[in-house]
């Protein structure tokens, strides 16, 4: 499943979001116990900023706002990245009820 930093580090103006985001992290656990008698295992990403077409869309003071809170790597993350995540929690059949925070060390601020 893929959530968001969101799901930690909700923004002001971002209940709805932050909650949303939240409850799928939540449920990352349960459903994990629930499914594991049918082999099947339950993963959750949680991603910051990443480049993408919602990214590409931001005004040039919310992405420098942005890219301030990131540690390093100090730059949006790939898709590629993000795919190798995906590919590994896959493969890995140890990775099972598992948030993996995919966010360079970023921690958002209250506000931008």
């Amino acid at each position: 499943m893929v959530a968001s930093s969101a799901a930690f580090d909700g923004q002001k103006g971002q209940v709805s979001y932050s909650a949303t985001k939240g409850a799928v992290r939540s449920m990352t656990l349960p459903m994990a116990r629930d499914l594991s008698r049918f082999g099947i295992r339950v993963v959750t990403i949680a991603p910051s900023l990443f480049q993408s077409r919602m990214s590409a869309g931001m005004n040039e003071k919310t992405r420098k706002s942005l890219l301030k809170a990131m540690e390093f790597p100090a730059r949006p993350g790939r898709p590629e990245e993000f795919a190798s995540v995906v590919k590994h929690a896959v493969e890995n059949v140890m990775l099972n009820g598992v948030v993996i925070r995919l966010d360079g060390g970023m921690r958002m601020p209250s506000k931008l």
